[in-house]
């Protein structure tokens, strides 16, 4: 084995003599100077390498993500691919808030590029889920100015892809993602608006961005938000649609007057949807009649589409009444009111599986203390339930409200504050010029008569529109006190009253002229859904009336009789559901019986071992059939 092992070596000697090194190495090392040769590093463009650094940064993300939750987003997809609607409300009110509640109730969900190898990069899919994405940002977290922009940007991807393809697209979507969509839509543009208007909080860099304009100026601008709605409305022809309906067309009538697009339940429902966002986007811009102008077509009733979404319709029936409010239309806010309070008292039991509950009720509140700030500026009984649940709540205020003076101003501002909507100014600050941006920030001197008071921008709507509405209410603040007196008398000498209430009888006629001025409203004709939401008549809204004859004051008091059948069925509702209650409730146990021990011989028979007597033993009947033992 060793003379092989030896051979084989002596015959790789042999070889390399028979070599040339030199051609096959060259002359590498030769020269000496190897320490000091160059060596060439590759060139990377430095895009490439912020993609390769992103493409891994996606990576490391996208191995965070749950397996439970990459099973979510695949099935979503395939049900949105498939426009299987069981499938996408099922993923969209159900999986969506689960998965959210578990894995993100305080982070991000990840980002669209993240998950998009899930779906094969779709780009419809991934512009519905950043919509998902952003408005979880806004509700759970957060927003910075990156969300801010991005968030819109991807708005104006969802609308252009419905709006601007060749012809409708084959996409479904169940109605209540549908109003979400848009809700969501217009109250990013609320928060952005309220944002850009809080000067004093913005750093250095966000003034600079805002100061330079540019595409800055453009994004969530009144302007593009409105045109977006009209233009859901134009391209579904809604309106049209609607009248056509209330005509009794038939179905092929009214496919030929609204169009391809508006055959899809998709555009007809975003359509639908954004007349009430139109309502909405008028009222926080502070223009009440154009807001229900644009709801001329709608019915305020149980039959129409926007009831199907439960948010919708509480939306729908608080920005009408709140519009009948600023408008002195007391008794048609009053009844809006009512008719959606009765709607949720109702619905309660179902509203508690929705994922919007909590939304609801606090709308439902608002209105509540909206109902009691209206029943103190113009009594009535519409509706005693309602009444009571406001005066529970808000009996402090009511009380203050309803007994006028200026301790009534306070308890009207803080109901206003509390529940009316967050307005909006549709034109930025002044960040292009410094002089006034310094002007605007800079606090009153101390000379200004508001010194006290707290500082608030010239241009904060909200303010601007309750010293509007303090105003009406200053004004019949005399009302309750007069009203008290001439509820005593049939008539009553002028210089009399004018004592009663400490002021002159120039004063008191000013008040009556006040009180009479109140005591008629323009309203909707009770039971009438047909007209526009401006039409109306003007009704006297007081039981009590007057005449001045010369130095005398006549009052004819008016009663209203008792809804006698409104009584009796809102009563026979209520027994008949005690009587459905009582009879789901289960049969109580029978109480175990215990033998009786048998008593010694010759004792005397116990009451409950001797025979029943009957009537003619002298035994008495009582309730439930007993025998009462004589």
């Amino acid at each position: 084995m060793a003379q092989q092992r030896m051979a084989l070596w002596a015959a790789e000697a042999d070889l390399d003599e028979d070599v040339d090194l030199s051609l096959a190495i060259g002359n590498y090392g030769q020269n000496g100077h190897f320490e000091d040769a160059h060596i060439q590093q590759p060139q990377i463009d430095e895009t490439a390498f912020v993609a390769m650094q992103q493409h891994m940064a996606q990576q490391a993300a996208f191995s965070q993500i749950p397996d439970v939750v990459k099973g979510f987003i695949v099935h979503f997809h395939q049900a949105v691919l498939d426009n299987n609607l069981a499938e996408i409300t099922v993923a969209y009110e159900s999986g969506w808030n689960k998965y959210t509640e578990k894995f993100y109730a305080r982070t991000e969900w990840p980002e669209a590029e993240v998950i998009a190898p899930l779906v094969n990069d779709d780009p419809i899919f991934l512009i519905l889920y950043r919509e998902l994405y952003y408005r979880h940002v806004y509700s759970r977290l957060q927003p910075n100015v990156d969300d801010r922009f991005h968030s819109y940007e991807n708005s104006c991807e969802l609308f252009n892809y419905l709006l601007n393809s060749e012809g409708p697209v084959e996409l479904q979507l169940p109605e209540q993602w549908l109003w979400d969509i848009i809700d969501e839509f217009i109250y990013q543009f609320q928060v952005f608006c309220t944002w850009r208007s809080k000067v004093k909080s913005k750093t250095d860099d966000e003034l600079t961005m805002l100061a330079e304009g540019g595409p800055v100026s453009i994004v969530w601008s009144s302007y593009s938000v409105l045109n977006v709605l009209y233009s859901l409305i134009q391209k579904s022809r809604v309106n049209e649609y609607i009248v056509a309906q209330q005509e009794g067309k038939s179905q092929e009538e009214i496919a030929e007057i609204v169009g391809e697009y508006g055959q899809r339940p998709l555009y007809r429902m975003l359509g639908y949807f954004s007349i009430i966002g139109l309502l909405r986007v008028h009222v926080l811009l502070g223009d009440f009649t154009l807001a229900l102008k644009v709801m001329d077509n709608v019915e305020l009733n149980q039959k129409s589409p926007f009831t199907r979404v439960t948010a919708c319709h509480v939306t729908t029936y608080y920005y009408v009444g709140f519009c009948y409010i600023m408008l002195r239309r007391y008794p048609d806010a009053i009844r809006t009111f009512v008719t959606v309070l009765n709607f949720i008292m109702r619905m309660r039991q179902y509203h508690t599986r929705s994922y919007q509950y909590d939304q609801i009720s606090k709308t439902a509140d608002r209105m509540y203390a909206l109902f009691a700030v209206c029943n103190a500026l113009s009594p009535s009984r519409l509706d005693d339930n309602i009444a009571n649940i406001s005066k529970e709540r808000y009996g402090e205020q009511y009380a203050k409200m309803a007994r006028g003076g200026e301790e009534s101003l306070a308890a009207f501002e803080e109901l206003f504050l509390y529940a009316c909507p967050k307005f909006i100014t549709a034109n930025p600050p002044p960040y292009d010029d410094p002089a006034a941006l310094a002007n605007l920030i800079s606090p009153p001197s101390p000379d200004s008569p508001t010194e006290s008071a707290p500082a608030v921008t010239p241009t904060d709507p909200t303010h601007r529109h309750l010293g509007l509405f303090l105003a009406d209410a200053e004004a019949q603040s005399p009302v309750p006190t007069l009203r008290s007196f001439l509820k005593l008398y049939t008539s009553l000498g002028a210089k009399k009253l004018a004592n009663f209430l400490d002021a002159d009888e120039e004063e008191m006629v000013q008040e009556m002229m006040v009180m009479k001025q109140v005591s008629r409203s323009v309203s909707r004709i009770a039971g009438s859904e047909k007209g526009g939401l401006l039409d109306g008549q003007t009704i006297t809204t007081s039981d009590l009336n007057f005449v001045i004859d010369e130095n005398m004051v006549h009052i004819a008091e008016s009663t209203v009789g008792r809804r006698y059948a409104g009584w009796f069925i809102k009563n026979t509702e209520r027994t008949q559901r005690i009587f459905d209650d009582l009879k789901s409730m289960p049969l109580p146990t029978p109480p175990k019986t215990i033998t009786p021990v048998s008593a010694p011989l010759g004792q005397a028979q116990t009451t409950a071992d001797a025979p029943k007597k009957g009537p003619r033993t002298g035994g008495q009947k009582v309730a439930w059939g007993g025998v009462k033992v004589a």
